[in-house]
This record gives C-alpha cells, structure tokens and sequence, in this order.
C-alpha cells in the first residue's frame, strides 16, 4: 500500500532522484519488462502472467514452508501455525488466479500453443520443491530438471532434508513416547501407518491435552485441503482449454493432473476422521 500523491508535496519529489523509490524498491523495471510473447496472439501476455505471478506466489510458499519447518523442530511453535496459515491463503490466491487463465478459450491457447515448445509448468522446479519439502518425493519427477544441473542439486539437496510432515512427526512421537522416523521414506512419497494415524486419534481424541498438536494437525488438514483445491481447479482450465491433448512438456496431460488428485501428502490426519 502506498500513500496518495499530494501536489503540496512536489518539491520533495526530486530527492527521488537521490533516494529509494517504489519502483526501485520492488525492482519493478526488471520485473515489468520480463513479459515477452512470441507470437502476436493477443491471450499470450494473459498466459505468461498468469505464470510468473503463480511463481511469485509459490516463491513465498517455499519460504514459508521452510520457516514452518524450522520452527516445528524447535521449542516454540506457536508461530508456525500462523506460517502454515499464511501458505493455506496462498493456495488460495493461486485458486483464484486459474479463474482469470479460464476466459482464454480453446481457441485463444490455440493462436500461440506452437510458440511454447516444450515448455511446460510440469518443469517448474519451486512447484516441485514445494512438493518434495511437503512430502510427496517422486524421484521420477527429477528428470525433467536434469539440464539445469543447479536446480536439479538443489532438489536433490531438498530431498535430503525431513519433509514437512517428517518434523510434524517427530513432535508427535515424542508427545507420544514413540519414534516414528522407521517410516520416514525421504526419497519416496509418505505412505499411511496404522501407528501414525493411531498417535493423531489419541490427539483428536482428547484435544484439550495435546493442543498444539491438535491445532497442528488442523492447519496441515487447511494446507493440504487449499493444495488439493488448486490441484482440482489446474485439472478443469486445462481440460476446459485443450480438452484430452498431450501437454506441451510430454505429459498425457488431463490423465495425468486426474492421477495427482488421487495424492495424499499427510494421510495419517484424513484417515484419522473415519476411527475417531
């Protein structure tokens, strides 16, 4: 939020020239110039921001996540819990972002589709960081990041780090007297236990006597219930726009982003709701 230009103030508009400036501050030049269609296809400049803007957003989700990840494994963690919040209401912005991409009918994707290649945002590396450091590790998604040996390292690094889920666990288990870390599977996605979901029935159970756990458990149901959200919405924009194609990076496209719906990234606190 900026305050509004008052014209009593014009003399103090030259130390602009000296100091920080709004745009200066956001980058906005390098930021607003990085907008570059390749076709003249009036829907591109709609499909490239509707991008960068969702990037933005899951650049902020990945520091947040991080920050959530670190406070759970410390003593405090109050404070996570508004983090995990925050990530929630972020999905949420990037709900509301595929209803502006889907006034782009078929035929306005179809005026630029070829200009994209294979391009896709199935080679998004913070789309896939944010779901390694959740816990869904498909180890087969790395390929796609290969041929920019960077990214790909620091994936790999990200793989070698507890998920989200793993430092959840480890409050859990110590609350409980247990030791969950046997189920860890770092470099494969998480799979429901019996024991796990019988530790969190012992929090819904009673949750006057665990309430940070308790509370913990909801805004992870919150995280992954907005997550689950956009999944569902990324698969009816592109079954709206190209129907059953082939996605432009080579995946079945629609097939696939149904398949993704099927994904539980903290089993445990779903199945939970039918034993209590």
């Amino acid at each position: 939020m900026t305050d509004a230009y008052d014209p009593a103030t014009d003399g103090a508009q030259m130390s602009y020239a000296r100091e920080m400036s709004y745009g200066d501050y956001l980058a906005l030049e390098g930021l607003l110039e990085g907008q570059k269609p390749l076709s003249d296809a009036h829907d591109e400049m709609l499909f490239i921001i509707q991008h960068q803007t969702s990037e933005l957003w899951m650049r902020l989700a990945i520091h947040e996540l991080a920050a959530a990840r670190n406070g759970l494994a410390g003593v405090e963690i109050r404070p996570v819990f508004k983090m995990l919040t925050r990530v929630s209401r972020i999905f949420e912005q990037l709900n509301g972002a595929w209803d502006v991409l889907r006034t782009m009918t078929p035929s306005d994707y179809t005026a630029f589709r070829d200009d994209l290649g294979k391009s896709s945002g199935f080679q998004s590396h913070q789309y896939r960081r944010i779901e390694f450091m959740l816990g869904n590790r498909n180890m087969a998604m790395l390929k796609v990041h290969e041929h920019r040996p960077v990214l790909h390292a620091a994936l790999m690094a990200e793989v070698a780090e507890k998920s989200l889920y793993h430092v959840a666990l480890d409050r859990l288990g110590a609350a409980m007297g247990r030791d969950f870390s046997e189920y860890y599977r770092m470099e494969a996605p998480h799979q429901a236990q019996d024991a796990i979901r019988d530790a969190w029935a012992r929090v819904y159970e009673v949750p006057q006597e665990q309430w940070e756990l308790y509370e913990l458990a909801e805004k992870l149901v919150d995280l992954e219930d907005y997550f689950r959200r956009w999944r569902f919405n990324h698969v009816t924009t592109v079954e709206r726009i190209i129907g059953f194609k082939r996605g432009t990076g080579g995946t079945s496209g629609v097939q696939y982003l149904r398949r993704m719906l099927e994904v539980e990234l903290f089993p445990e606190l779903w199945h939970v709701r039918g034993q209590l």
